[in-house]
């Protein structure tokens, strides 16, 4: 939900500041509480309408159940009835600007706004103390949609079918309501339990707007593969979500995104392209009406693009249970489960390399980190890491880039602190220096047979991951394990720890601050040109 920096009008306005040798105010600093109703000392308050200050006299807090860009989830249980719920604990110290306030608030009035239904989570109660605002909502314990398709025996364009028209229900109900969701992506649905009946459910709208018809939107918000071409060209209505539904629903189909690039650029160039690709495996085998609904609901055109209500009436939705039910095969489960899988090895071992820095090495880090902290305020965004690298002599690829302040950024606040900072340092100095990486390397082989193993795997992720969840280990070993011979030598580690950008773990932060940046213009010959505005 929200964003962590500023908008990029801000951050032009300060750098003009800078230029005239004028000292302006850290917009980190501004405390919006004393305008923003907070009244009581200047204290920051969000809600206009929280059911009660104190969560502690209703509800008890449990174990932690996930982490995002402003908070933790925790588990949550009704003290009087004994019920289970999440509840989502969002720190008003991450909260920096008035962006990030009022995302916070429109996403409680949205949640509160929309009526029942199935397939959407529902929130009970909202708290709101001196540091955390605390939202209290139904719990979703049966994982992500797509653990769940990779755990299944197999994989069927009658099983997308499903999930599609669920996703698109979810939509046309939000649009019924006057309420464009904005951020519609895989992660973004849960089920509700671990039966195999289990309802599908929506669970964030951070980033969701309310509309009225006819009604334009001009920032860009969302992730960068699931962005309709009219939020690059910042003229949008409620026809976006309906684009971002047909891009999960290519993924489901096949695995892999439709508009892929290396660098932000190049995925906003594929973007307004357009051009979807329906030649690589396995789309001869998906039927002629799941192509066409995606043809169409892949429209560049938001004028000719189906609506909600239209692609629920598409004959492939209409009689999902006669869509295929024929393998798609092995190729899109693994695409799938490489999805659903972080890499968390590589996090460990850089925190590994970390352990083993000289004191000198530490030195010089830190200079580094202050050199690139031009506003004093703790945290790099993309942007001074970016400026700063180049100053010191990385000019890493974008690609690249993108890839280390993902693997950096711990707590997913799409900025970096020191100590996320130290990964980056690391990660540059052992792409030159093998010694760090055979550092990593053996602390990971602990029997010193020259490979990483299974069991010494799940050790040294113990902290990492629920080691009971094979699935988890066994996709880190897939991924990692070129020669396929169960296990992960010297080569195949380092292999790993230099490769470059994932375009499964693009987040909202990276979407806010480098595609707005981008400039979309309309040329005489009727395309459009792609430019990055920040150099």
């Amino acid at each position: 939900m929200g964003n962590c920096c500023v908008r990029p009008s801000a951050v032009q306005s300060d750098d003009q500041e800078r230029k005239k040798g004028k000292k302006k105010a850290n917009p980190f600093s501004v405390d919006y509480g004393l305008n923003n109703g907070g009244g009581g000392g200047g204290k920051l308050s969000v809600l206009s309408d929280p059911t009660g200050r104190d969560i502690g006299i209703s509800y008890e807090l449990g174990q932690e159940l996930g982490r995002g860009e402003f908070g933790i989830t925790y588990l949550c249980t009704d003290k009087s009835t004994g019920d289970t719920f999440a509840c989502k604990s969002i720190s008003k110290k991450k909260l920096r600007t008035a962006v990030d306030i009022e995302d916070v608030r429109r996403e409680v009035e949205i949640m509160k706004h929309l009526p029942p239904h199935p397939n959407i989570v529902r929130l009970k109660d909202t708290y709101e103390d001196d540091v955390a605002v605390h939202l209290v909502m139904e719990l979703c314990e049966g994982g992500e949609l797509f653990d769940r398709i990779v755990a299944r025996g197999h994989y069927t364009e009658r099983a997308a079918a499903v999930v599609t028209k669920t996703i698109v229900e979810v939509v046309q109900s939000c649009h019924i309501h006057g309420v464009i969701h904005r951020d519609l992506k895989p992660e973004n649905f849960l089920f509700a339990n671990k039966k195999e009946t289990a309802a599908l459910k929506a669970i964030d709208f951070g980033l969701s707007v309310f509309f009225k018809p006819g009604e334009r939107f001009t920032e860009i918000v969302g992730s960068p593969y699931y962005m309709a071409p009219e939020v690059l060209k910042r003229n949008y209505g409620p026809e976006v979500d309906v684009w971002s539904a047909g891009v999960i629903l290519y993924i489901l189909l096949c695995g892999i995104p439709p508009f892929w690039a290396e660098t932000e650029t190049g995925v906003a160039q594929a973007i307004i392209r357009s051009v979807v690709d329906f030649k690589r495996d396995p789309w001869p085998k998906v039927s002629d009406n799941a192509k066409d609904l995606v043809k169409k609901m892949l429209d560049a055109d938001p004028k000719r693009r189906l609506t909600a209500q239209q692609v629920l009436d598409h004959p492939w939705l209409q009689h999902v249970k006669k869509a295929p039910n024929v393998s798609l095969g092995e190729t899109v489960k693994a695409r799938l489960k490489q999805f659903s899988v972080m890499n968390k090895l590589k996090k460990r071992a850089l925190r590994v390399v970390a352990e083993h820095l000289s004191v000198e090495e530490v030195a010089g880090i830190k200079e580094s980190f202050q050199l690139m902290d031009v506003n004093n305020n703790g945290k790099i965004t993309l942007g001074e890491l970016k400026a700063g690298l180049g100053k010191i002599g990385h000019n890493v690829p974008d690609a690249d880039l993108q890839m280390l302040m993902e693997a950096a950024d711990v707590d997913g606040n799409g900025t970096l602190d020191y100590g996320e900072y130290v990964a980056v340092a690391i990660h540059l100095r052992k792409i030159g220096n093998d010694e760090h990486l055979h550092k990593a390397f053996t602390f990971f082989d602990k029997n010193k047979s020259g490979y990483i193993e299974i069991e010494e795997l799940r050790d040294a992720l113990a902290d990492e991951v629920d080691t009971n969840n094979e699935e988890v280990i066994t996709a880190i070993i897939h991924d990692v394990d070129t020669d396929k011979d169960g296990k992960i030598s010297y080569e195949e580690f380092a292999t790993m720890m230099k490769a470059g950008t994932d375009w499964r773990k693009a987040s909202r932060q990276y979407s806010r601050e480098r595609f707005n940046n981008l400039s979309v213009k309309l040329m005489k010959d009727g395309t459009f040109e792609v430019s990055n505005e920040v150099r």
